[in-house]
Protein backbone atom coordinates (compact mmCIF):
# COMPACT_ATOMS: atom_id res chain seq x y z
CA UNK A 1 0.00 0.00 0.00
CA UNK A 2 1.07 3.90 -0.45
CA UNK A 3 1.42 5.32 3.32
CA UNK A 4 3.61 8.68 3.87
CA UNK A 5 6.45 7.58 6.02
CA UNK A 6 7.85 10.06 8.88
CA UNK A 7 11.54 8.93 7.91
CA UNK A 8 13.09 11.03 11.05
CA UNK A 9 12.56 13.84 13.33
CA UNK A 10 12.76 17.36 11.18
CA UNK A 11 10.97 19.56 8.66
CA UNK A 12 7.89 18.78 6.62
CA UNK A 13 10.30 17.89 4.33
CA UNK A 14 10.55 14.18 6.32
CA UNK A 15 7.10 13.23 5.53
CA UNK A 16 8.23 10.64 2.22
CA UNK A 17 5.41 8.65 0.36
CA UNK A 18 6.31 5.42 -0.08
CA UNK A 19 5.45 2.34 -0.94
CA UNK A 20 5.07 -0.15 3.05
CA UNK A 21 3.49 -4.23 3.09
CA UNK A 22 -0.26 -4.26 3.72
CA UNK A 23 -1.19 -4.54 7.51
CA UNK A 24 -1.96 -7.53 8.89
CA UNK A 25 -4.91 -9.89 8.70
CA UNK A 26 -6.97 -8.57 11.33
CA UNK A 27 -7.35 -10.50 14.26
CA UNK A 28 -9.72 -11.27 16.50
CA UNK A 29 -11.91 -8.16 17.65
CA UNK A 30 -9.94 -5.91 14.62
CA UNK A 31 -11.10 -4.24 11.30
CA UNK A 32 -9.35 -3.92 8.09
CA UNK A 33 -10.14 -0.91 7.10
CA UNK A 34 -9.49 1.26 3.84
CA UNK A 35 -8.90 4.54 4.87
CA UNK A 36 -10.60 7.32 2.72
CA UNK A 37 -8.76 10.54 4.53
CA UNK A 38 -7.23 11.26 7.51
CA UNK A 39 -7.38 14.47 9.74
CA UNK A 40 -3.91 16.51 10.21
CA UNK A 41 -3.86 18.01 13.79
CA UNK A 42 -0.88 19.92 15.80
CA UNK A 43 -0.07 16.89 17.33
CA UNK A 44 1.21 15.54 14.01
CA UNK A 45 3.29 18.36 13.77
CA UNK A 46 4.86 17.89 17.10
CA UNK A 47 5.63 14.35 16.53
CA UNK A 48 6.84 14.91 13.49
CA UNK A 49 9.79 17.86 14.45
CA UNK A 50 10.74 16.64 17.79
CA UNK A 51 10.26 12.63 17.29
CA UNK A 52 7.35 10.29 18.47
CA UNK A 53 6.81 9.07 21.82
CA UNK A 54 8.54 5.79 20.48
CA UNK A 55 12.03 7.12 18.58
CA UNK A 56 12.91 3.75 18.15
CA UNK A 57 10.27 2.44 16.23
CA UNK A 58 10.96 5.53 13.21
CA UNK A 59 10.24 5.33 10.06
CA UNK A 60 6.48 5.76 11.35
CA UNK A 61 3.33 6.94 9.81
CA UNK A 62 1.83 9.67 11.59
CA UNK A 63 -2.07 10.24 11.83
CA UNK A 64 -4.33 10.34 14.54
CA UNK A 65 -7.39 10.55 12.82
CA UNK A 66 -9.42 8.57 10.36
CA UNK A 67 -11.93 7.44 8.57
CA UNK A 68 -12.60 4.94 5.61
CA UNK A 69 -14.67 1.78 5.12
CA UNK A 70 -14.52 -1.51 7.16
CA UNK A 71 -12.69 -4.39 3.72
CA UNK A 72 -12.29 -7.18 6.75
CA UNK A 73 -12.88 -8.47 10.16
CA UNK A 74 -12.18 -10.58 12.50
CA UNK A 75 -13.76 -13.96 13.50
CA UNK A 76 -15.16 -12.32 17.07
CA UNK A 77 -16.34 -8.93 15.98
CA UNK A 78 -19.31 -7.94 16.74
CA UNK A 79 -20.13 -4.77 15.80
CA UNK A 80 -19.36 -4.55 12.09
CA UNK A 81 -19.23 -6.12 8.70
CA UNK A 82 -17.25 -5.27 5.35
CA UNK A 83 -19.00 -2.26 3.78
CA UNK A 84 -19.46 -0.57 7.37
CA UNK A 85 -18.14 3.30 7.12
CA UNK A 86 -16.14 4.25 10.28
CA UNK A 87 -14.09 6.94 11.56
CA UNK A 88 -11.92 6.81 14.99
CA UNK A 89 -8.85 8.27 16.55
CA UNK A 90 -6.18 5.70 17.29
CA UNK A 91 -2.78 5.47 16.27
CA UNK A 92 -0.13 7.57 14.83
CA UNK A 93 2.08 8.15 17.56
CA UNK A 94 5.13 5.99 16.75
CA UNK A 95 3.64 2.41 18.31
CA UNK A 96 0.77 1.77 16.19
CA UNK A 97 0.58 2.47 12.89
CA UNK A 98 -0.95 6.24 12.29
CA UNK A 99 -3.83 6.70 9.28
CA UNK A 100 -1.35 8.75 6.55
CA UNK A 101 -1.97 5.34 4.80
CA UNK A 102 -3.93 3.45 2.65
CA UNK A 103 -5.24 0.70 4.99
CA UNK A 104 -5.01 -0.03 8.85
CA UNK A 105 -6.05 -2.14 11.65
CA UNK A 106 -7.80 -1.07 14.72
CA UNK A 107 -10.13 -3.04 17.11
CA UNK A 108 -13.87 -3.20 16.85
CA UNK A 109 -14.16 -1.44 20.62
CA UNK A 110 -12.24 2.18 19.52
CA UNK A 111 -14.14 2.45 16.59
CA UNK A 112 -17.28 4.22 15.59
CA UNK A 113 -19.88 4.48 12.77
CA UNK A 114 -19.26 7.55 10.53
CA UNK A 115 -22.05 9.76 10.43
CA UNK A 116 -24.11 9.28 7.16
CA UNK A 117 -24.82 12.63 6.22
CA UNK A 118 -20.99 13.90 6.07
CA UNK A 119 -18.08 12.87 3.93
CA UNK A 120 -15.08 11.18 4.74
CA UNK A 121 -13.13 14.05 5.06
CA UNK A 122 -15.02 15.76 7.25
CA UNK A 123 -15.37 12.60 9.44
CA UNK A 124 -11.46 12.50 9.31
CA UNK A 125 -11.37 15.49 10.31
CA UNK A 126 -13.29 15.03 13.84
CA UNK A 127 -12.52 12.46 15.77
CA UNK A 128 -9.71 14.10 17.83
CA UNK A 129 -11.20 17.43 18.57
CA UNK A 130 -14.62 15.93 19.19
CA UNK A 131 -13.24 13.89 21.63
CA UNK A 132 -10.77 16.79 22.82
CA UNK A 133 -13.70 19.60 23.72
CA UNK A 134 -15.92 16.71 25.19
CA UNK A 135 -13.51 15.68 27.67
CA UNK A 136 -12.35 19.06 28.59
CA UNK A 137 -15.86 20.72 28.76
CA UNK A 138 -17.91 17.97 30.20
CA UNK A 139 -15.21 16.05 31.98
CA UNK A 140 -12.60 18.72 33.30
CA UNK A 141 -14.48 21.69 32.95
CA UNK A 142 -17.86 20.07 34.56
CA UNK A 143 -19.67 22.58 32.49
CA UNK A 144 -23.45 22.64 33.63
CA UNK A 145 -26.45 24.56 31.67
CA UNK A 146 -27.00 28.22 32.01
CA UNK A 147 -22.57 28.65 32.87
CA UNK A 148 -20.89 31.43 31.05
CA UNK A 149 -17.90 30.18 28.97
CA UNK A 150 -14.85 31.80 27.48
CA UNK A 151 -13.29 29.87 24.46
CA UNK A 152 -9.62 30.69 23.37
CA UNK A 153 -9.39 30.70 19.45
CA UNK A 154 -13.39 29.31 18.34
CA UNK A 155 -12.40 29.29 15.00
CA UNK A 156 -9.81 26.64 15.44
CA UNK A 157 -9.96 22.95 15.24
CA UNK A 158 -10.61 22.09 18.78
CA UNK A 159 -12.41 25.79 19.16
CA UNK A 160 -15.36 25.43 16.44
CA UNK A 161 -16.77 21.92 17.87
CA UNK A 162 -15.93 23.68 21.73
CA UNK A 163 -18.30 25.92 20.60
CA UNK A 164 -20.72 23.46 19.46
CA UNK A 165 -20.50 21.54 22.31
CA UNK A 166 -20.93 24.25 24.90
CA UNK A 167 -23.80 25.23 23.10
CA UNK A 168 -25.82 21.72 23.22
CA UNK A 169 -24.80 21.67 26.83
CA UNK A 170 -26.83 24.88 27.54
CA UNK A 171 -23.75 27.09 28.09
CA UNK A 172 -23.94 30.96 26.91
CA UNK A 173 -20.02 31.35 24.84
CA UNK A 174 -17.53 34.11 24.28
CA UNK A 175 -14.60 33.12 21.90
CA UNK A 176 -11.48 35.41 20.71
CA UNK A 177 -10.87 35.35 17.45
CA UNK A 178 -8.62 37.46 14.93
CA UNK A 179 -10.85 38.93 12.11
CA UNK A 180 -14.37 39.54 11.30
CA UNK A 181 -14.42 36.38 8.96
CA UNK A 182 -13.83 34.58 11.73
CA UNK A 183 -16.51 36.19 14.00
CA UNK A 184 -18.73 35.88 11.34
CA UNK A 185 -17.94 31.77 10.81
CA UNK A 186 -17.87 31.28 14.95
CA UNK A 187 -21.05 33.49 15.24
CA UNK A 188 -22.79 31.15 13.02
CA UNK A 189 -21.55 27.96 15.14
CA UNK A 190 -23.94 29.45 18.20
CA UNK A 191 -20.88 32.23 19.88
CA UNK A 192 -23.64 34.86 21.56
CA UNK A 193 -20.23 36.92 22.39
CA UNK A 194 -16.84 37.68 20.33
CA UNK A 195 -13.60 38.78 21.73
CA UNK A 196 -11.26 40.67 18.76
CA UNK A 197 -8.28 39.49 20.95
CA UNK A 198 -5.55 41.91 19.15
CA UNK A 199 -7.58 44.70 19.79
CA UNK A 200 -9.07 44.12 22.42
CA UNK A 201 -7.84 43.03 26.31
CA UNK A 202 -10.18 39.76 26.63
CA UNK A 203 -9.94 39.57 30.24
CA UNK A 204 -11.43 43.10 30.58
CA UNK A 205 -13.80 41.92 27.76
CA UNK A 206 -14.79 39.14 29.66
CA UNK A 207 -15.34 40.70 32.77
CA UNK A 208 -17.39 43.38 30.99
CA UNK A 209 -19.10 40.78 29.32
CA UNK A 210 -20.09 39.15 32.66
CA UNK A 211 -20.80 42.09 35.08
CA UNK A 212 -17.31 41.80 36.18
CA UNK A 213 -17.46 38.50 37.95
CA UNK A 214 -16.05 36.66 35.67
CA UNK A 215 -16.77 33.47 33.13
CA UNK A 216 -17.70 30.37 35.01
CA UNK A 217 -15.35 27.90 33.04
CA UNK A 218 -12.70 29.13 30.47
CA UNK A 219 -11.07 26.86 28.18
CA UNK A 220 -7.44 27.61 26.76
CA UNK A 221 -6.28 26.08 23.12
CA UNK A 222 -3.77 28.10 22.29
CA UNK A 223 -0.99 27.64 26.17
CA UNK A 224 1.49 29.88 26.71
CA UNK A 225 1.18 33.30 28.06
CA UNK A 226 -2.73 33.01 27.49
CA UNK A 227 -3.58 30.01 29.95
CA UNK A 228 -2.17 32.49 33.22
CA UNK A 229 -3.47 35.60 31.64
CA UNK A 230 -6.80 34.28 31.56
CA UNK A 231 -7.06 33.54 35.05
CA UNK A 232 -8.71 36.67 36.20
CA UNK A 233 -10.76 36.05 33.22
CA UNK A 234 -12.37 33.78 35.18
CA UNK A 235 -14.98 33.53 38.50
CA UNK A 236 -13.77 33.12 42.44
CA UNK A 237 -14.06 29.26 42.77
CA UNK A 238 -14.39 29.15 39.19
CA UNK A 239 -12.50 26.69 36.59
CA UNK A 240 -9.88 26.80 33.67
CA UNK A 241 -8.96 23.90 31.66
CA UNK A 242 -6.37 24.00 29.04
CA UNK A 243 -4.87 21.57 26.53
CA UNK A 244 -1.44 22.25 26.51
CA UNK A 245 1.09 21.78 29.13
CA UNK A 246 1.60 24.85 31.39
CA UNK A 247 4.81 26.22 30.86
CA UNK A 248 7.30 27.03 33.44
CA UNK A 249 6.83 30.93 33.45
CA UNK A 250 3.50 30.07 34.43
CA UNK A 251 2.44 32.88 37.17
CA UNK A 252 -0.16 30.96 39.04
CA UNK A 253 -0.70 33.59 42.17
CA UNK A 254 -3.84 34.89 40.44
CA UNK A 255 -5.37 31.52 39.61
CA UNK A 256 -4.75 30.44 43.80
CA UNK A 257 -6.24 33.49 45.05
CA UNK A 258 -9.44 32.54 42.80
CA UNK A 259 -9.37 29.29 44.13
CA UNK A 260 -9.39 28.45 40.45
CA UNK A 261 -9.74 24.73 39.90
CA UNK A 262 -7.33 23.59 36.70
CA UNK A 263 -7.89 21.14 34.58
CA UNK A 264 -5.42 19.45 32.09
CA UNK A 265 -6.68 17.59 29.20
CA UNK A 266 -4.38 15.42 26.75
CA UNK A 267 -6.80 12.99 24.93
CA UNK A 268 -3.94 11.17 24.28
CA UNK A 269 -3.73 9.79 27.75
CA UNK A 270 -5.45 6.63 27.19
CA UNK A 271 -3.52 5.42 23.92
CA UNK A 272 -0.23 6.37 25.67
CA UNK A 273 -1.40 4.75 28.56
CA UNK A 274 -3.11 1.38 27.00
CA UNK A 275 -6.35 2.41 28.84
CA UNK A 276 -8.81 -0.01 26.76
CA UNK A 277 -12.06 1.12 28.58
CA UNK A 278 -11.25 4.63 28.27
CA UNK A 279 -10.21 4.07 24.72
CA UNK A 280 -13.41 2.78 24.60
CA UNK A 281 -15.72 5.39 26.07
CA UNK A 282 -13.83 7.62 23.51
CA UNK A 283 -15.59 5.62 20.79
CA UNK A 284 -18.99 5.88 22.51
CA UNK A 285 -18.14 10.11 22.47
CA UNK A 286 -17.97 9.35 18.94
CA UNK A 287 -20.86 7.69 18.47
CA UNK A 288 -23.35 10.34 20.21
CA UNK A 289 -21.75 13.31 18.26
CA UNK A 290 -22.15 11.35 15.10
CA UNK A 291 -26.10 11.40 15.83
CA UNK A 292 -25.72 14.69 16.89
CA UNK A 293 -24.07 15.53 13.26
CA UNK A 294 -26.78 13.84 11.26
CA UNK A 295 -29.21 15.49 13.24
CA UNK A 296 -27.44 18.82 12.10
CA UNK A 297 -26.98 19.87 15.48
CA UNK A 298 -22.96 19.50 15.14
CA UNK A 299 -20.87 20.77 12.12
CA UNK A 300 -17.13 19.78 11.49
CA UNK A 301 -15.62 22.73 8.75
CA UNK A 302 -12.52 21.31 6.80
CA UNK A 303 -11.01 24.32 5.15
CA UNK A 304 -8.10 22.72 3.14
CA UNK A 305 -8.37 19.20 1.64
CA UNK A 306 -4.78 17.92 0.20
CA UNK A 307 -3.77 14.14 -1.45
CA UNK A 308 -2.11 12.08 0.67
CA UNK A 309 1.35 12.75 -1.27
CA UNK A 310 1.26 16.12 0.04
CA UNK A 311 1.20 15.46 3.78
CA UNK A 312 4.32 18.00 4.02
CA UNK A 313 2.52 20.38 2.08
CA UNK A 314 -0.63 20.12 4.82
CA UNK A 315 2.51 20.34 7.58
CA UNK A 316 3.25 23.27 6.09
CA UNK A 317 0.19 24.74 6.18
CA UNK A 318 -0.92 24.42 10.16
CA UNK A 319 2.53 25.14 11.21
CA UNK A 320 1.57 28.41 9.48
CA UNK A 321 -1.17 29.18 12.58
CA UNK A 322 -4.34 30.81 12.05
CA UNK A 323 -6.32 27.94 10.19
CA UNK A 324 -10.10 28.22 10.22
CA UNK A 325 -11.47 24.52 11.11
CA UNK A 326 -9.30 21.39 10.17
CA UNK A 327 -7.00 20.43 7.79
CA UNK A 328 -7.18 16.68 5.62
CA UNK A 329 -5.79 14.64 3.64
CA UNK A 330 -8.03 12.36 1.30
CA UNK A 331 -6.03 9.06 0.08
CA UNK A 332 -9.08 7.54 -1.72
CA UNK A 333 -11.92 8.11 -3.68
CA UNK A 334 -15.42 7.96 -1.28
Amino acid sequence: MKAVLMTAAGSPEVLQIQEVPNPVVPGNTELLVRLVAAGINPIDTKLRSRGTFYPDRTPTILGCDGAGIVEAVGASVQRFRPGDEVYFCYGGLGAHQGNYAEYTVVDERFVARKPASISFAEAAAAPLVLITAWEALYKRGRLEPGERVLIHAGAGGVGHVAIQLAKLKGATISTTVSSEEKADFVKQLGADHVIFYKQTDFVQAALDWTGGEGVDLAFDTVGGETFHKTFPAVRVYGDIVTILEPDANTVWKTARQRNLRIGLELMLTPALLGLEESLQHQAEILEQCATWIDEGKLKIHVSHKFPLKEAAKAHQLIESGSVTGKIVLLISDE
